[in-house]
């Protein structure tokens, strides 16, 4: 079906011919115009911009070939069906280069033809002006996104910058403990955080984090663990202004868990932390839920330690419970986030679980070796973030 409002023009010198197109196009539903002089015919073009233009290829006053290469310049989006007396070759293909949608040979006895060869011209044409159109619209939409990523980038950026601002220095010695992390995040930002730092004289604080999800939201709840820590200790050195500080890790994460349901940001975390006393020589450690647990290695044996406990941020009837050990006189711990099973080889998760002791006690206390034996570097990508912390006393 023909839309409505669609004009063409007709030009010719021969007025029989001209007059039977015009008549069976308007017969078809098309506005016809009429032209019997090319100049004639180049002025309706300018004036009325007809849809499609039907020109004779040999005129008294103008040549059907610049006839046609005029309408392509003034209106290069207009599809031209050039009608001949013959069908040279040559003639045909100079009136295609020249951007002629059709070639047609008269007289015109069928002029169903004709029709088909207009309707059809028509079609493309309009296709390649919806073509025209998409593209146009996503290369806006292709500058647009553009844009956004770049902001995105630099949103990232910044937030990449305030992440590793937030991160302790590594390594870290305090007295006779060295401290050590790696931090290798899936995408641009990490939902995995560590931090150690001293509480008073003689005890040493660590926590290991690794939050749900990836990508900045993540990233934005591990600024709030430092935040809560921070806050936590702060208020904990107000009460006791001397002395050690007597909260425990249990209470870190109970204060974790609370919070965080209260922001009902939709996020959790699984956690290990723990609270060093130099005096007493002790470890005190509370988990979140998380898996694999600490790795203790003493004389190259290292086996996992004892505990469990629900994941921070999900259940606000959640306890958590403190463990303590003894401390040999050199040892290291190993903390790894869930990512650092995608290194270690195994069909199962429990297979893995099983190998990372042995791993960890191949390396020795020595992160490089460490990272060198999963085969991780700071460039590879990985499907998931990875963090390890690494704490050793090698003297008394």
């Amino acid at each position: 079906m023909q839309l409505p409002g669609t004009t063409l023009l007709v030009i010719d010198d021969d007025d029989q011919v001209r007059q039977s197109i015009s008549i069976h196009l308007e017969q078809c539903g098309f506005e016809v115009l009429q032209a019997s002089r090319a100049h004639e015919g180049l002025t309706l073009v300018a004036g009325q911009r007809p849809e499609l233009v039907l020109c004779d290829l040999y005129m008294s006053d103008m040549s059907g070939f610049e006839l046609l290469a005029q309408i392509a310049d003034a209106r290069p989006d207009t599809p031209v069906v050039v009608i001949s007396d013959d069908g040279v070759m040559s003639d045909v293909v100079e009136a295609l280069r020249l951007g002629a949608s059709d070639y047609l040979i008269k007289p015109q006895a069928d002029l169903e033809l004709l029709e088909h060869a207009v309707r059809r011209s028509l079609d493309r044409a309009r296709l390649r002006t919806e073509n025209q159109r998409i593209r146009e619209r996503l290369e806006l939409a292709n500058r647009e996104l553009e844009n956004h990523l770049r902001e995105l980038r630099d949103d990232q950026t910044a937030g990449r910058q305030v992440q590793l601002n937030m991160l302790p220095a590594s390594p870290w010695g305090s007295g006779q403990y060295l401290f050590e992390h790696r931090i290798i995040p899936s995408l641009y930002l990490s939902g995995d955080f560590v931090d150690y730092f001293r509480v008073s004289e003689t005890q040493l604080a660590f926590y290991l984090a690794d939050v749900s999800g990836h990508g900045a939201s993540s990233a934005f709840v591990t600024v709030l663990l430092k935040f809560m820590t921070t806050r936590l200790l702060y208020e904990q050195r107000k009460l006791q202004e001397q002395g050690p500080i007597r909260f425990q890790p249990s209470d870190v994460l109970g204060h974790i868990n609370r919070s965080l349901i209260s922001c009902n940001l939709g996020k959790h975390v699984t956690m290990l932390g723990g609270v060093i006393d130099e005096a007493q020589q002790t470890l005190t450690y509370s988990i979140g839920g998380h898996l694999p647990l600490p790795v203790l290695c003493v004389d190259g044996k290292a086996e996992y330690l004892l505990g469990k406990g629900r994941p921070v941020g999900l259940f606000p009837e959640a306890e958590f419970e403190n463990h303590q050990i003894p401390l040999p006189s050199r040892f290291s711990l190993t903390l790894c986030s869930d990512g650092v099973l995608d290194c270690v080889e195994g069909t199962t998760l429990k297979e893995k679980e099983d190998r990372l002791p042995g791993l960890i006690g191949q390396a020795g206390g020595d992160m490089q070796r460490f990272m060198h034996l999963l085969g991780l570097d700071q460039t590879k990508v990985m499907p998931d973030d990875i963090s390890v912390l690494l704490l050793s006393r090698t003297s008394e």
